[in-house]
């Protein structure tokens, strides 16, 4: 099994935070590379088995289920279900805790995949979603 964590410390409290992040089917809203998603179905994006896919042109290039959800945490957790790279039972987590300079956010995941494939994960999801991301969030509370 392979993991990686990325954190930032945030001017913002967990509750500011979490009311822009907290949203499993609103992850474009905030975040600068992600495409927009839907909910397949129109169900309720923060109910745990909600899928949300994200397309660009009309093609779906990836799909993720919500496995849990606690708006009084602050803390979601997910699968890739369809996603194209070669990795499987991918789980990521997005966290809010309380710091000292605000709210520290925690993304992090764990999957499987062959050791070539780890580079190109960290590349994609590591530094490209997760550190993109956080970075977009250090500046929207700057």
């Amino acid at each position: 099994m392979h993991e990686f964590s990325r954190s930032a410390v945030i001017a913002a409290t967990p509750d500011e935070i979490w009311a822009v992040i907290g949203d499993f089917g609103a992850l474009g809203d905030w975040h600068p590379v992600v495409p927009p998603s839907t909910i397949e179905g129109g169900g309720d994006a923060n109910t745990p088995g909600a899928v949300r896919a994200f397309a660009i042109d009309g093609e779906v290039l990836s799909r993720e289920e919500l496995l849990s959800h606690d708006d009084a945490a602050h803390r979601m957790s997910y699968r890739l279900i369809q996603v194209p790279l070669a990795v499987t039972d991918y789980v990521g987590t997005l966290a809010v805790h309380p710091h000292a300079d605000g709210g520290e956010v925690v993304w992090s995941a764990t999957y499987e995949g062959e050791p070539d494939v780890v580079e190109t994960v960290d590349a994609v999801f590591a530094e490209g979603t997760y550190g993109a991301g956080l970075a977009a969030l250090r500046e929207r509370f700057a």
